[in-house]
């Protein structure tokens, strides 16, 4: 036989010997321990997953109502139905339903299952390949960040809300010291999306200078940071109170809040969408939501789209999906529970746009402009456009309140989740036997409030609105959370081991998930993040016009580095602070290969 019809087979069978034996080396390095040890991978589960002393739901369904509560969330009103309307209407969810299926799920799936089969939260589940415990510390960094500025959104929204127990809207008419002499009511040109919302003439909308020179106080830019908002300071301390009183007590107290918190927004939802299919211009306005053009499926930013709004409304990434899961019974039926949350995520998703756009229709026809002019997105849609729209409407101030009570319930409970999932990481962390293992729940919570909220006093500043996008743009969502999610599928599927993966499962649920699961996590979904990260990237403008300094993108960047980096910097340290060379290391592993799988398989078949 031919040497080179030998050679690819030869070569195949030294790569996979090769790749095996450094997943071997991995493990050792990463551990620094034999393999019996707790630090390592085969071990006792009853030690190392706490089965016997961690907490569990009351019921299921506070498992489900918190996943609810913490996954739908802002982007689901303000984003998806932006984002439909954009890419071509009802064609937008072939796409949308597609990255479902191949990216949402099974990386949602994955969190929990995770964080059920190892009992641990963000950080400790990632013992399941010791290695890439960065992974934890990247997830931990993430929520970290995403806790500090998100509630900012829910000081805004409880500022309306004050403002809205008034016979007139503050942000109504042009009377108030806040008031330019370019403000007016009249004008027949709405704000066109990531415009400054400016006619020809210099003229502004009342509830553009309400929401610029009232509520931020908006400055030039980010080198001038002005002075604190003493408002909305109180703002801010009142929305970490409720916070903190709702889950210093951990998830026993917090599973019965989040029935209120997840189900009031939809009782509102409703509320306004029998409300907005009532007013004139309504019709149009959900046509313009749903009507398909099918040209748009040729254009690949619609796929880039449905593919990000998926991994941002799905909370993946962020390690809370993990804490949750690990509050489940061991044989909850997580499979089940996975496409059961997607279903309730993107049908709110799809609701909410015709509630959105009901209204957006209805502000266009008494405007007489284009619903183009009108339809916002983000906080544009939330502090803009629809309280432009609650001026028009009868008895304005209800509607009002009622907007801001579900805005405000909708991002607390997702502040509540995401504060717990960083509790939980921590917790999980602390050495057993340690003083810091002592120290009580609620001052650990207390000590994680305020440092948010110390960090938060930038963000109430002059120029704390360009802060709020430099934390939002860069450190806990774009390529952050796409790094997350591409590095969970590959060390699951790739070094801990799909097919391993899929057999811990089915010890928990009594089957096998379908194969899909398997390829996605090896195959289709890495590559399709990959491919964002390369294609996702623009630089940061605040409302289309205003440039961040060099400076300002540098701070940005330092903080998605600052998890990025967490993943090859861990398995570079694990590595370097392994006894021994790398080849005395790999012998050590050899000799006991199989010790590991007799007790990996040991490990299994306890449960």
């Amino acid at each position: 036989m031919c040497i080179c019809e030998t050679w690819p087979a030869a070569a195949k069978w030294m790569f996979q010997v090769y790749f095996r034996l450094l997943k071997m080396v991995y493990y050792r390095a990463a551990t620094n321990h034999n393999f019996g040890s707790v630090d390592g991978y085969v071990c006792d589960p009853r030690t190392v997953l706490g089965h016997s002393d961690r907490q569990t739901w009351s019921s299921q369904m506070d498992f489900i109502m918190s996943c609810v509560g913490f996954a739908v969330g802002l982007g689901n009103v303000w984003r998806f139905p932006y984002l439909c309307y954009k890419n071509g209407g009802g064609v937008f969810l072939i796409p949308y339903i597609l990255m479902v299926f191949i990216g949402g799920i099974p990386v949602f799936f994955l969190e929990i299952a995770l964080g059920q089969f190892m009992k641990q939260g963000g950080v400790s589940a990632w013992n399941i390949a010791p290695l890439f415990k960065g992974l934890g510390l990247a997830s931990m960094v993430i929520v970290f960040f995403c806790n500090t500025y998100y509630i900012m959104i829910l000081a805004w929204g409880l500022y309306f809300l004050v403002h809205s127990f008034t016979f007139h809207l503050p942000w109504a008419s042009c009377s108030h010291e806040w008031n330019t002499p370019n403000c007016t009511i009249s004008f027949s040109q709405a704000c066109s999306n990531h415009s400054s919302c400016m006619e020809p003439e210099g003229m502004r909308s009342p509830v553009m200078e309400f929401w610029e020179r009232k509520v931020l106080r908006l400055s030039s830019g980010l080198d001038d940071m002005g002075e604190i908002n003493v408002h909305m300071v109180l703002c801010l301390v009142a929305t970490w109170l409720i916070v903190y009183f709702c889950i210093w007590k951990g998830i026993k107290f917090t599973g019965k809040v989040v029935y209120f918190t997840a189900l009031f927004p939809y009782v509102v939802l409703v509320v306004l969408f029998f409300h907005g299919i009532s007013l004139p211009g309504a019709v149009s306005g959900i046509i313009y939501y749903v009507k398909p053009d099918w040209s748009k499926l040729k254009d690949a930013q619609v796929w880039i789209d449905a593919a990000t709004q998926i991994f941002y409304s799905y909370a993946i990434g962020l390690g809370s999906l993990t804490a949750l899961g690990s509050y489940n019974h061991f044989n909850n039926n997580c499979y089940q529970d996975a496409f059961v949350l997607a279903l309730i995520n993107s049908g709110t998703s799809v609701f909410a746009g015709f509630v959105v756009f009901s209204v957006l229709g209805f502000m266009a026809a008494e405007q007489g402009v284009d619903i183009s002019k009108v339809a916002e997105s983000g906080p544009g849609l939330a502090f803009i456009a629809y309280p432009k729209a609650v001026t028009l409407m009868p008895v304005a101030p209800l509607w009002a309140v009622l907007f801001f009570i579900m805005l405000l319930v909708l991002g607390l409970d997702s502040q509540f989740v995401g504060v717990e999932g960083f509790i939980t990481g921590l917790l999980d962390m602390l050495p057993p036997k340690s003083w810091m293992s002592s120290v009580r729940r609620e001052v650990i919570v207390a000590v994680c409030c305020i440092t948010c909220f110390i960090i938060d006093l930038s963000m109430v500043t002059e120029g704390g609105m360009y802060v709020f996008q430099v934390f939002d743009y860069y450190s806990a969502s774009g390529i952050t959370l796409l790094w997350q999610a591409f590095w969970e599928c590959v060390v699951v599927a790739w070094v801990y081991g799909a097919d391993r993966f899929m057999d811990d499962v089915a010890r928990m649920i009594g089957y096998r998930p379908q194969p899909y699961m398997k390829w996605c996590w090896s195959y289709i979904t890495p590559l399709v993040l990959f491919l964002f990260h390369l294609v996702n990237y623009k630089r940061l403008v605040y409302n289309g016009v205003y440039v961040y300094p060099w400076w300002g993108e540098m701070v940005g960047w330092a903080l998605a580095l600052s998890s990025m980096l967490c993943i090859p910097l861990t398995v570079l340290y694990k590595i370097l602070h392994c006894k021994g060379s790398l080849i005395e290391v790999s012998g050590q592993v050899l000799e006991n290969c199989i010790t590991y799988l007799v007790r990996y398989r040991t490990w299994i078949q306890m449960f």
